[in-house]
């Protein structure tokens, strides 16, 4: 971003009496309901699962830009005018975690130093459209300094995809592998910070990673220090013209904090995890006759699992119904929930969410006896 920015269910009868009820494994705490907010406002903001800013953030043209905030993102609603593709693009709509313009999401872990960061991992899930000119892209933040206001020292650009003739600030330096992955890269200015920037070479709709493994590619090139601070996580999108119909689906970033790992390489895909274990928190919403569940799965191990798979049980006479961030089945006994595509990694100390709807007879009662991997959670 080359931004310098100011800053319950219905009722199903009349009888039915709605209430919400935390229960939790170890903790939780159920979201609260959610209604899609619009924000036309140059650089309005607002707040969705309670810890992600969406903020409208329209920097660089005087044209009329609108984004809806929803449960799990936003899109954009209305995004007029247009500026020449040879420079900056006229806006950045995007959600964040951490601090941004003297504005920090809740119960961020941001600033924090480099050093101290076991992983940052995120994932993201972006819809495009086919009649603008855009980047999709990641814009990460590092300082000297562990500041929540202003421009910081180093910006990190990953481009998603982009479409039209627009290209990052600089000139391509060659290319590296990060988080798995091939991706040009470009090193330059903006007269406000030093940027580097991550283009991957086809669209790339959805991906999980850990953002630490560009942090650290971008200290590895001179361009920040362990010494110095991660401030913020961002995700959205660049226009340069139109944009209506852009959208982040979903959108998850979380800081662990702690030792970096230096441990051997992590198992590939099926092979054996001696070093796996696992903690699972659920926060279910529950009123007569039906339930939602929130569910958290953290890997706390020391090595990375991809693709997941996590079985539980429902009680008896509980059933699922439907179900989001993963697929469940069957609907009821003994359950497997099984990672998608753009959230099938758990890095070591991540985590990854999912949640399913369900009816149940009798007494409400939580799901039990998790395992993640064939390796039991706490």
């Amino acid at each position: 971003m080359r931004a310098t920015p100011h800053r319950p269910r219905t009722a199903l009868g009349a009888l039915l009496l709605a209430f919400a009820t935390v229960v939790a494994i170890l903790v939780g705490t159920a979201p609260a309901a959610h209604a899609d907010t619009l924000i036309c406002e140059q650089y309005g903001t607002t707040t969705i699962q309670g810890r992600y800013v969406v903020q409208n953030n329209r920097w660089g043209t005087g044209a009329t830009q609108c984004v809806t905030a929803t449960a799990t993102g936003f899109r954009v609603t209305q995004a007029d005018g247009s500026v020449p593709t040879d420079g900056p693009p006229k806006s950045y709509p995007s959600l964040f975690n951490g601090c941004h313009y003297t504005r920090c999401s809740p119960g961020t872990a941001l600033p924090a130093r480099i050093d101290g960061i076991a992983g940052a991992p995120s994932g993201i899930s972006y819809g495009f459209v086919g009649d603008a000119v855009y980047n999709a892209s990641y814009d990460i933040w590092l300082d000297p300094t562990p500041r929540t206001d202003g421009v910081n020292r180093t910006e990190i650009m990953i481009w998603f995809h982009k479409t039209g003739p627009v290209q990052p600030i600089g000139s391509p330096v060659g290319t590296a592998t990060v988080g798995g992955r091939s991706w040009q890269v470009w090193t330059g200015g903006n007269g406000s910070n030093d940027v580097i920037s991550f283009v991957a070479p086809s669209a790339l709709a959805d991906w999980s990673f850990d953002v630490m493994d560009f942090v650290r590619e971008t200290v590895s090139r001179g361009m920040a220090r362990n010494d110095w601070y991660l401030t913020s996580v961002q995700a959205g999108f660049e226009p340069w013209q139109n944009g209506a119909g852009l959208t982040v689906n979903s959108f998850s970033s979380a800081v662990n904090l702690g030792t970096p790992p230096t441990g051997p390489e992590e198992p590939g895909p099926g092979e054996p995890n001696p070093s796996a274990s696992c903690r699972v928190t659920v926060a279910p919403t529950v009123w007569t006759g039906g339930f939602t569940a929130n569910v958290t799965v953290a890997n706390t191990g020391s090595a990375a699992v991809e693709p997941w798979k996590l079985a539980f049980t429902l009680p008896a006479g509980h059933q699922v119904t439907q179900a989001w961030n993963a697929v469940v089945s069957p609907s009821s006994g003994a359950v497997t929930a099984t990672a998608l595509t753009h959230n099938a990694r758990i890095p070591a100390g991540g985590s990854q969410s999912f949640g399913f709807q369900g009816t149940y007879s009798g007494t409400f009662a939580p799901p039990s006896a998790f395992s993640l991997g064939g390796v039991a959670c706490a």
